[in-house]
């Protein structure tokens, strides 16, 4: 295997997707029966924080997650798991530029300062590298597409500049985690509450999907292809 990592992709898509879907519905199950639920519009500017984090989880790293593991998950040809790849990330992009959305929105409405905290920068920073990361992505492999010793010469920057702000915005939500709940058990939350456990556990899964993301993406493929992740 040229120097390949000697482990194969599948258990880790598989435990990825586990942990997916437990992250999804722990963020969920926070913001909607402790939290009192999710809004758009509301009196209760709380109801409105909290689709941010539903969104920046679910939205942003879980559906991030699956478009860079879309080459191991789908047994389909390059160009159709290419597009799958490109069509996740934009969903993904857009969901959470609309998760940050929710966060100003609830500053703003509630007269709290807006970025003023290290999550605050680092998020900020994350989605616009992931925005260049996603036109670069596609101009350079989908339109208008570039010649393809090119695009295979920059495929291990695209790979790894991709992976090292997947990486950033795992890191970036576990300050979340703790900015939101340090400012919980300010307020009076019990430290050792279901609350407080739920959080923490949520982060928990949030860091091992992160873990078995980047080893998927990692793994050598069954079959190689030069212009796809499995030549990395």
């Amino acid at each position: 295997m040229g120097g390949s990592v000697g482990v194969r992709p599948l258990p880790f898509t598989f435990a990825a997707h586990v942990l997916a879907a437990a992250a999804a519905v722990m963020v969920l199950v926070w913001n909607i029966h402790f939290r009192g639920g999710l809004a758009f519009e509301s009196s209760n500017k709380n109801l409105i924080f909290n689709v941010h984090p539903v969104l920046m989880i679910i939205g942003f790293i879980i559906m991030g997650s699956e478009a860079i593991m879309s080459y191991k998950s789908f047994p389909w040809s390059r160009e159709v798991n290419k597009m799958v790849h490109l069509i996740l990330h934009a969903i993904a992009l857009v969901l959470g530029a609309f998760g940050i959305y929710f966060a100003f929105k609830n500053h703003n409405e509630s007269g709290i300062a807006n970025l003023y905290s290290l999550h605050s920068w680092v998020g900020l920073g994350t989605i616009c590298l992931y925005g260049i990361q996603w036109i670069f992505g596609f101009v350079t492999y989908f339109f208008p597409g570039a010649q393809p010793s090119v695009r295979r010469n920059v495929l291990p920057l695209h790979v790894f500049f991709g992976l090292f702000v997947y990486i950033l915005a795992i890191a970036n939500a576990e300050l979340g985690f703790l900015e939101k709940l340090t400012f919980l058990e300010s307020t009076g939350l019990p430290k050792y509450g279901p609350e407080a456990f739920l959080v923490n556990f949520t982060a928990l899964v949030v860091i091992l999907l992160g873990v078995t993301v980047v080893i998927s993406a990692a793994t050598p493929a069954h079959t190689e292809d030069s212009l796809s992740y499995s030549a990395i």
